[in-house]
């Protein structure tokens, strides 16, 4: 499947932005313009069921197969945040971009991991201002507004496909190419013990201090320090 997809820049270097659930490319609205001032080609999408892309069956291969058929293969640097992450890192063989960045993905790293049901999210679609302001104090009134515009167009359908039986430990056994995860501080997905396997596994890991789930959004300035090296 074909996704919507958004540019920034017209670098000749290319990255690539696959943003989270309930999100779509409108997410990067701060990254995409930096990357692109640092002179990347920046390419954001919005996954299946998902901001301005079709709808239809969903499933974390078909996330990344909708990837592998939009996306060029081998750009410079390929950034995912946690669905986004998950649906990279099961297309990064095919991608090959000589640089991923896996920000805080939605692995469900077994054992070690703080596993996460995605159903829980079907409750954001009666959000109010009021509760994502609760979830997210430090998100500015923009982002506020988009989180509100980005779940109204949200199809939940797609995190029943990633619920119950389907929630399963996606975790790479090893990266395929040079990759760096990026841990929200104040997230709800990883254990320290969960970074020390990470590690084991042939990752490099950065956590962000501080920083809730949606790094980029909530401590843009800590996000784009936690690249340093990488960019």
């Amino acid at each position: 499947m074909l996704l919507h997809t958004q540019e920034w820049g017209t670098g000749d270097r290319t990255a690539v932005l696959v943003h989270g659930m309930m999100s779509d490319h409108r997410t990067w609205r701060r990254v995409g313009p930096a990357l692109a001032d640092l002179g990347y080609r920046v390419i954001g999408v919005d996954l299946r069921g998902h901001g301005r892309s079709p709808r239809g069956d969903y499933g974390a291969e078909l996330f990344a197969e909708d990837l592998v058929d939009t996306l060029p293969a081998g750009v410079e640097l390929a950034i995912g945040h946690s669905l986004g992450g998950l649906a990279l890192s099961l297309a990064a063989e095919r991608l090959r971009p000589r640089r991923a960045v896996y920000s805080d993905p939605a692995w469900s790293l077994g054992g070690t991991g703080q596993v996460v049901d995605p159903a829980v999210f079907l409750s954001f679609k009666r959000a109010t201002r009021e509760t994502v302001r609760g979830f997210n104090p430090r998100w500015d009134d923009a982002d506020i507004d988009l989180e509100l515009a980005t779940v109204a167009a949200w199809d939940a359908g797609t995190a029943l496909a990633l619920s119950g039986a389907h929630l399963v430990d996606r975790t790479p056994e090893r990266p395929v190419v040079p990759s760096l995860v990026q841990i929200a501080g104040e997230g709800f997905l990883f254990t320290e013990e969960a970074a020390k396997e990470l590690r084991t596994r042939g990752f490099e890991v950065r956590t962000v201090t501080g920083a809730g789930h949606t790094i980029h959004r909530d401590d843009f300035e800590g996000f784009m320090a936690g690249l340093e090296g990488w960019l």
